[in-house]
């Protein structure tokens, strides 16, 4: 049996019921923002916090992008590092928000990671796995993100 076969042997609003939540999850009426790329590997490179690219990590909850890398300052002040690639569809959109203590979280589909990179909302129609998290060296002004 065909889908539409299928659909119509359920009557409208069965149809309706299934239908609608995929529609809009899935939805192509407007295109997502940014690109879709690979989580970066082999990441080895320094940020000087002393430089005006690394002025947003001087407050708590600060960031910046480099590298498809999200560096943070978290609100604890903390540094913390992140593929700023979404591990749900690889869009390059996950960004640091100041929500439930501090998150990634990518706008494209909605996926929430905790800093570990633990997903937090990971439901059918969002299943993202664990966001990539780099290891980070602080020596005196010299910020390092690496594998």
């Amino acid at each position: 049996m065909e889908r539409k076969e299928f659909l119509r042997s359920l009557g409208a609003g069965a149809a309706f019921a299934l239908i609608f939540p995929c529609a809009q999850g899935c939805s192509t009426d407007e295109d997502p923002v940014g690109n879709i790329k690979e989580v970066p590997t082999g990441i080895d490179f320094t940020v000087d916090l002393n430089s005006s690219e690394a002025a947003s990590l001087s407050n708590d909850g600060g960031f910046i992008l480099k590298n498809d890398v999200v560096v943070v300052k978290n609100l604890q002040g903390e540094f913390i590092a992140a593929s700023q690639i979404c591990s749900h569809q690889g869009y390059d959109q996950v960004r640091f928000v100041n929500q439930e203590g501090g998150i990634f979280y990518c706008d494209v589909h909605g996926s929430r990671f905790e800093q570990n990179g633990t997903p937090l909302n990971q439901v059918d129609n969002n299943p993202a796995k664990a966001l990539k998290i780099y290891q980070v060296e602080l020596t005196g002004d010299s910020l390092r993100v690496f594998e």
